[in-house]
């Protein structure tokens, strides 16, 4: 169970859709600066140009809502307007449930980029891999188009079809994946007992009752196995992030004392860091996380916090590295902006923001997303092998240095 108190504000790291609610106050301004106000008068004057003068008669509100949208884009890849379809979906999402394809995106180098396909949708069934840059949805380029406006392109009603041009680091030429959109249901945390002893944890996604479900998973595994787990696998390849109360929560069950994340904004007042507690924590297991290029934001913040204090071994390849903090802010006419707030740093002042988190110990074969669950998965899965050998070896260093100490 999470074991901080209730966050005040529930601040999304990973994927595009994420919600953030409460806590935000928004301070009103007594006066502006007269070159504030005379930008003002040049932005009301152009509004009423050219509502006297375009070619077609146009709305004042949509005029208003393109500026605004144009506004937060200028700002960087990860800001964005949300209407008040957009918004309402977004308070649907964190809690696992949603239409379209499975995929989560971000704009990287200006282009279009999957941060991952989730698990047991229609992306990932037909083989969309992390890293794949989209430069077409229904044959319509994605070039100069926000997040928010690709997002609008990709979602539609249940068995709807869409087409998406991809290309991919290998490729010699385009290639048009055809899908049809599905409702994305994500269940965040699966588990098992791989060999006696040692167990299996995978997280796809953090949403709302994801440390809790986590919790229970690693209560029932050590249920499966009654003379006690020997080492861990905690599997976070794929994993676009999501929220981070569950990010902290997570990394708390395995954490008893110190600094998991900070939270850093433009003004030293809005500086937030999250501790770890004692009570909850999860007995001390050798531990092995997995890790690739789809793991981004909020697993970036576990991975991370368990590496800078010694806690696991970070296997696979680097992470995406998505190290900022979107806040979404709703408007008086149901709807938002989605805005950047803040970068996070791990314990040790490092931030991961384009630089992502760097494996102890690398595996090529981790960058190529798991076609399967591990359930699923015949015995060939390189990956988990390779951390299973890695925490047996762990297991029996472990009993060596406390033979050594009694």
């Amino acid at each position: 169970m999470f074991k901080n108190k209730k966050l005040g504000w529930l601040i999304l790291l990973g994927f595009v859709f994420g919600l953030v609610v409460g806590g935000l106050s928004v301070h009103n301004v007594s006066a502006l600066s007269n070159k504030t106000y005379e930008k003002l008068k040049v932005f009301t004057d152009c509004l009423e140009i050219i509502k006297k003068h375009y070619v077609e008669d146009v709305k004042t509100e949509d005029l208003i809502s393109g500026a605004i949208e144009g506004m937060l884009n200028s700002l960087d890849p990860h800001s964005a307007y949300l209407d008040p379809d957009m918004y309402r979906e977004l308070q649907v999402e964190t809690k696992g449930s949603f239409g379209g394809l499975g995929i989560e995106i971000a704009i990287k180098d200006g282009i279009l980029t999957v941060i991952a396909p989730i698990e047991d949708t229609p992306a990932y069934r037909a083989g969309i891999k992390s890293g794949d840059k989209i430069l077409k949805i229904n044959e319509e380029s994605t070039k100069g188009l926000n997040l928010m406006e690709c997002v609008k392109r990709l979602r539609g009603a249940k068995g709807t079809h869409v087409a998406i041009t991809i290309f991919r680091e290998g490729f010699t030429q385009t290639q048009e994946v055809s899908m049809v959109r599905d409702i994305i249901k994500i269940q965040s945390v699966k588990y098992k007992t791989l060999e006696k002893g040692y167990g299996y944890l995978r997280i796809s996604q953090f949403q709302e009752k994801t440390s809790a479900d986590a919790t229970r998973a690693l209560e029932a595994l050590q249920k499966e196995n009654p003379e006690g787990i020997k080492g861990l696998i905690l599997d976070l390849r794929n994993d676009p992030g999501g929220l981070l109360d569950q990010a902290v929560g997570v990394s708390d069950l395995f954490l008893d004392d110190g600094v998991i994340v900070t939270i850093k904004g433009r003004n030293e007042e809005e500086k937030t860091a999250f501790n770890a507690h004692l009570e909850g924590t999860m007995p001390n297991w050798p531990m092995v996380v997995l890790v690739n290029q789809g793991s981004a934001s909020a697993s970036e913040i576990v991975a991370g916090a368990l590496q800078d204090y010694g806690r696991a071994v970070i296997m696979g390849s680097k992470t995406f590295g998505k190290g900022s903090v979107q806040t979404i802010i709703p408007l008086d006419d149901g709807s938002g902006i989605r805005l950047t707030t803040a970068r996070y740093y791990t314990p040790k002042g490092r931030t991961i923001h384009e630089k992502g988190i760097e494996p102890d110990i690398p595996l090529p074969a981790a960058e190529k997303a798991p076609q399967k669950m591990v359930e699923e998965q015949p015995a060939a899965d390189r990956d988990l092998d390779r951390a299973l050998e890695q925490l047996k070896g762990m297991t029996i260093l472990q009993k060596y240095l406390d033979k050594g100490t009694k």
